[in-house]
């Protein structure tokens, strides 16, 4: 099982709960072509709204992927881009800052947001378990 972050907007992420699938690097199909059923995908956003929301920096939603393989669907005849399915828990929004000295994925503490520029990325399990622990206990109260 591979854990991943998924670079996204607010906004997209809370379309993509609501319709239960994710989209990655702009419809693309490279990544979520790398993602198996099982796997767990975290979701960071650095804005409210894409392209020019307020800055927001939080993990939004949680899930694991529910499918199989990516499928393709038309939202305008000019776009088409490729999803997964995904199962989201229960979460609250979760501020990065507290958490950047916990997780090893940021290996410079004072440029942390580099490793997000490159939209979805794999991280180990003790990330996942600082994310998914923080993301999930206040949901819980």
């Amino acid at each position: 099982m591979t854990n991943w972050i998924n670079t996204v907007s607010r906004d997209h992420v809370e379309r993509g709960v609501r319709g239960r699938f994710t989209q990655a690097n702009h419809g693309k199909p490279h990544m979520l072509r790398k993602m198996s059923r099982g796997d767990w995908i975290i979701f960071y956003s650095p804005r409210t709204e894409h392209p020019n929301g307020a800055p927001l920096q939080a993990f939004t939603a949680i899930g694991r992927v529910a499918d199989d393989e990516p499928y393709q669907v038309e939202m305008t005849p000019d776009f088409q881009p490729w999803r997964r399915n995904v199962d989201f828990l229960e979460c609250v929004e979760t501020p990065i800052r507290p958490l950047i000295d916990a997780l090893d994925f940021i290996e410079d503490k004072a440029r942390w947001g580099y490793k997000f520029r490159f939209g979805v990325f794999r991280i180990d399990d003790h990330d996942l378990d600082v994310i998914r622990s923080a993301m999930t206990a206040a949901a819980s109260i």
